[in-house]
């Protein structure tokens, strides 16, 4: 291991300039020892050295000399070991370079991350994925910039070059450049080795890599006098028919203050030019402006620039070579019908959880009547059991996000499974109805999938209500806060919360507040095949409580498909659900408390239940009277033909041997149907 300084004398400018450079080889280190604990400079995540968490040398392999570090995980959430190393201070400008040579074995994957402070999990700089299938993603904040291939199975050197000062980073595979971007964190501070394979990047679970020949090297930034440049222009991810802000950064990349400059961005051959003046920018500050004139994006492939000019009202300033920035948009069509749901699991409990309802605010500002997002409680006062249950066997932790119940990912990094959906051409399209009673308050919907290519009933339906504008008063109500101070970085507004936010000032959005019939939907009554043209109506009742507020709810109808996903949804208010009117089909259940799923036709008790199951029926005067026993999948798992008894009959079901989870009856007679659930505990 070697760390040094280097002085470079720069005559032109008469003044000194200091090159930083760090090197570790591992070679003086003892085989077995952990390198937190031999080493002066590196650590782990916790700061615990000399376990789990550390990584020990080895000579297995090595890329150079006889030593390196192995990581190995068959966790799909990765680890234990997590080792740091901290680079001597923050940077955020000058010249820095980051290399290492990666033995990636065959059939498993490889990860690390760069940080922006030298603090773990505030600000996030880069992830860099290295895949089983030889892909490597680099990537931020839930948004892609390069993905490049590298050799399986044996030695090569990644490298990344970065002009922190004019927001450049360019990734380098055995010195062959794979490509440029520009970083919405334009500084870093630490390196983040971690053994992990996600699937939610493509992955197959299982990791295992060796790292040898680690360095970095910074050599500090030359400022002109006066200068203004171009940083960051904040990707649109387009889609055809919308319309976005166009958001970029000016930095002062120069010695004088700058106070007014112009910025004007060019696309599809139209210029928009913008004055700003009354700034302060010292050197080395950024400044963010979102134009007031948004932009749509034309099909296409084409380029979005940004320009900065008369800087201080000086024509041309000292170095015009970093004036402008592009991003390139090709808008996407998305497929007819579709609508993508967003389900993230989030808590008042938990503390990272405001990032969840920040980016479910972003996604719905940015798609529109393109994205649904549905925010799932778990152990506060908005929490439902039923809804709770289904979307916590799918997650690994609080906050997490599935698009259309795909693979669980952190809520910032819903962006790609979303666009991916988005072109998905779904199976068939949803239309909610409603009967709305404002006295009882009794919801009857209506959720209508008109196919457009054949299905049979391994489809299944399902309808889901949601509330915005949610408050309360007690303390469940308090949201944890790890934003708060801005220790944590930038969070929506939440940097500037406490650490628990009273509930006087939260306001919650997306709370999903019912689920019928049950997560999974039901394929009851799904006739067995239905072809492309033809639509299967089911039919839902709920009794909303008091402090639902019905002009802040949502309906969603969600058509699920046979591999679990959602294929698609449908989303409507409850007057709009009224207007486009009420269609009759098979009652699916209500979901008023199971202890009141009793009228004068069909009674469930006790329910729940564990060992047995009382059904009363009166049957009145009716030739056909059936009754069926379904699971959460809407199969049929018991099925009595009642022909011969008339008037009120009471069977008891044993249903000790049935699995924990949501069941229904159904009666069937010549009067109607009648579906009742009952739950086994």
């Amino acid at each position: 291991m070697k760390k040094t300084f280097l002085l470079f004398l720069m005559s032109s400018l008469a003044s000194i300039s200091i090159s930083q450079t760090f090197s570790d080889d591992f070679e003086s280190y003892d085989v077995g020892a952990y390198l937190g604990s031999s080493s002066a400079e590196w650590t782990t995540w916790s700061g615990t050295e000399g376990g789990a968490e550390d990584v020990q040398i080895t000579d297995d392999n090595a890329s150079s000399g006889t030593k390196a570090i192995y990581f190995s995980s068959t966790s799909a959430n990765g680890g234990p070991a997590d080792v740091v190393l901290p680079f001597d201070q923050v940077y955020n400008s000058g010249n820095f370079s980051f290399e290492a040579n990666f033995y990636v074995e065959a059939g498993k994957g490889a990860y690390f991350n760069l940080q922006g402070t030298l603090v773990v999990a505030q600000v996030w700089a880069l992830d860099c994925y290295m895949l089983e299938d030889g892909t490597l993603k680099l990537s931020n904040q839930g948004t892609p910039y390069i993905s490049a291939n590298y050799p399986s199975a044996q030695w090569f050197n990644l490298r990344i070059e970065m002009d922190l000062t004019t927001n450049v980073w360019e990734l380098f595979i055995d010195n062959v450049s794979q490509g440029s971007f520009s970083n919405p964190t334009g500084q870093i501070g630490i390196l983040d080795l971690y053994p992990v394979n996600p699937a939610g990047q493509g992955g197959n679970g299982i990791s295992g890599f060796y790292v040898d020949d680690i360095s970095y090297t910074h050599l500090p930034a030359t400022l002109p006098p006066l200068n203004g440049g171009v940083s960051f222009i904040s990707q649109i991810s387009g889609i055809a028919g919308l319309s976005y802000d166009v958001v970029a950064t000016a930095r002062n990349l120069g010695e004088f203050e700058i106070n007014s400059f112009d910025l004007t961005y060019n696309y599809n051959g139209i210029d928009v030019t913008e004055n700003i003046t009354g700034l302060n920018l010292a050197s080395l500050e950024t400044y963010e402006h979102t134009f007031g004139t948004a932009l749509t994006p034309v099909l296409g492939n084409n380029d979005l620039t940004v320009t900065i000019s008369n800087v201080n009202d000086v024509s041309i300033d000292d170095d015009p070579s970093d004036d402008s920035k592009s991003i390139s948009i090709d808008p996407i069509v998305p497929a007819e019908g579709k609508v993508v749901v967003g389900e993230e699991a989030t808590g008042t409990w938990c503390q990272w959880c405001p990032r969840g309802a920040v980016y479910m605010d972003l996604f719905e500002e940015q798609y529109g009547d393109y994205w649904v997002g549905i925010a799932v409680h778990n152990g506060d006062p908005m929490a439902d059991a039923v809804y709770d249950a289904g979307i916590g066997s799918m997650i690994g932790g609080y906050p997490s996000a599935v698009v259309d119940r795909g693979a669980d990912v952190d809520p910032s990094a819903m962006n790609a499974d979303f666009l991916d959906r988005l072109l998905t051409e779904p199976a068939g399209v949803i239309v909610n109805g409603a009967i709305w009673d404002p006295v009882t308050r009794e919801l009857q919907v209506s959720v209508k999938s008109t196919f457009s290519q054949s299905v049979n009933n391994d489809f299944r339906l399902a309808c889901a209500l949601t509330e915005d504008g949610v408050t309360g008063t007690d303390a469940g109500y308090n949201q944890s806060n790890a934003y708060a101070g801005g220790g944590n970085g930038v969070m929506g507004g939440y940097e500037s919360l406490p650490s628990s936010v009273p509930a006087a000032q939260m306001v919650y959005d997306h709370v999903a507040r019912a689920i019928a019939p049950s997560f999974d939907g039901s394929s009851v009554f799904f006739p067995a095949n239905v072809n492309a043209g033809e639509s299967v109506v089911s039919n839902y009742f709920f009794t909303l409580p008091a402090d639902w507020d019905a002009d802040n709810m949502h309906i969603i109808g969600l058509l699920i498909s046979p591999d679990g996903r959602i294929d698609n949804a449908g989303t409507t208010s409850i007057s709009e659900a009224v207007s486009n009117g009420y269609e009759i089909g098979p009652d699916l259940g209500e979901t008023a408390p199971l202890d009141f799923q009793i009228d004068d036709v069909l009674k469930l008790y006790p329910n729940p239940a564990n060992a047995l199951l009382n059904v009363t029926l009166d049957m009145g005067n009716s030739n056909l009277n059936e009754l069926k026993v379904y699971n959460y999948r809407g199969q049929v798992i018991d099925n009595f033909n009642l022909k011969e008894q008339f008037g009120s009959w009471t069977y008891t079901l044993d249903v000790s041997h049935f699995a924990p989870g949501v069941y229904a009856v159904s009666y069937s007679s010549d009067n109607g149907i009648a579906m009742k659930r009952f739950v086994i505990e």
